[in-house]
């Protein structure tokens, strides 16, 4: 498998800069195997839109930073003591979580929190496979992804040690009221409303009937697949929004990505991943195989997927409303204020 399918770090941007010299002198004292006079090299990996993360590389060794972004304040979103958390006690639990390095709380070093993981060197999609990928593949990667949510939602909490990461019973009204509430924190003078949306989800919010480990932003750009197995996941990454909660929310929550071939030309525009190839399952077909595998009924989804549009429309607010502020100037924000029109509009038309 060619190398130029992996994914490729990149410069660092100038606004994501770490104080090398600071962050050396950390490394030299806390992490194994890394002395002061090591030549550190960073790299910034430019996929995703939250937590920022950097390759970093000395001797032959490498590893991953994970951190906030400068002007953050949703802090829910970027705890990275939670993450470093949940994939430290993941690591006998959950085959796929990568290993935990170290953790460092102190400002002083980078200006905020950050933790180091292993690197898991493979394959992750973005807009586009960077390798061919055949019907049959396809339909096989969508199984082997549902197959390894199944198993992160089965994963035991109490044997795991994380039951006390969330509230569990509950979590269903917690998230109506708490996104609702976000998103009319986040907007600015040209976004929508979206006040009949809200309401809707409020009078129309199922009990909540099971509670597992959940990601919250479970989909294809955040696992790992084999480079040499192109048909296997051998890691999940971004676990900052991992909680205590609602199956089918989570369920939703990934469904909210996933444009497929047939979608209007608005969603096709706001694409993230490969999920339109030919062989791909539909959305239906998702939760159909998603029931089976865990042995559930699931007579209406329409609540769960409504949710998942109208978070993720809330998160891409967010994060514009930081460009608009001029709290970062990454180009690729510019747009997200048209993209939460669109996927408030498409969770409006779905709920109708």
């Amino acid at each position: 498998m060619q190398n130029d399918l992996i994914d490729s770090p990149k410069s660092v941007r100038k606004e994501d800069s770490l104080d090398k010299h600071k962050l050396s002198v950390y490394l030299s004292t806390h992490l194994e195997n890394f002395n002061v006079h090591d030549e550190l090299q960073i790299q910034q990996f430019p996929g995703g839109a939250s937590n920022l993360t950097y390759l970093l590389k000395w001797n032959n060794k490498q590893a991953i930073l994970r951190t906030s972004p400068h002007g953050a304040n949703i802090k829910s979103a970027h705890d990275m003591g939670r993450e470093f958390k949940v994939l430290n006690k993941l690591e006998k639990s959950f085959q796929y979580s990568p290993r935990t390095l170290l953790y460092c709380d102190d400002n002083e070093i980078i200006g905020r929190p950050f933790y180091l993981m292993e690197k898991v060197t493979g394959i992750i999609p973005r807009k586009s496979f960077p390798m061919p990928v055949n019907p049959e593949l396809a339909k096989t990667l969508c199984k082997e992804l549902i197959d390894v949510h199944v198993a992160l939602h089965d994963i035991d909490i109490v044997k795991a040690g994380l039951s006390d990461l969330g509230k569990g019973q509950g979590y269903i009204q917690r998230q109506i009221s708490g996104w609702n509430k976000r998103y009319k924190n986040a907007l600015v003078a040209d976004s929508l409303p979206a006040t009949e949306l809200m309401q809707w989800l409020e009078d129309n919010q199922p009990d909540d009937t099971e509670t597992c480990l959940i990601h919250n932003d479970y989909k294809f750009d955040n696992v790992v697949i084999s480079a040499e197995e192109p048909h296997k996941i051998i890691a999940v990454l971004d676990w900052e929004m991992t909680t205590i909660g609602s199956p089918l929310m989570d369920l939703g929550c990934s469904l909210a990505y996933w444009i497929e071939k047939n979608d209007p030309p608005q969603m096709q525009a706001i694409r993230m991943m490969p999920t339109q190839l030919d062989g791909m399952m539909t959305r239906q077909q998702i939760i159909e195989y998603y029931a089976k595998r865990r042995n559930i009924d699931i007579d209406d989804f329409n609540f769960f997927y409504v949710f998942g549009l109208f978070r993720l429309a809330v998160i891409v607010q967010q994060i514009y409303k930081r460009f608009a502020l001029g709290q970062t100037t990454n180009p690729a924000f510019k747009q997200f204020g048209e993209i939460a029109k669109i996927l408030i509009n498409k969770a409006e038309s779905v709920r109708n």
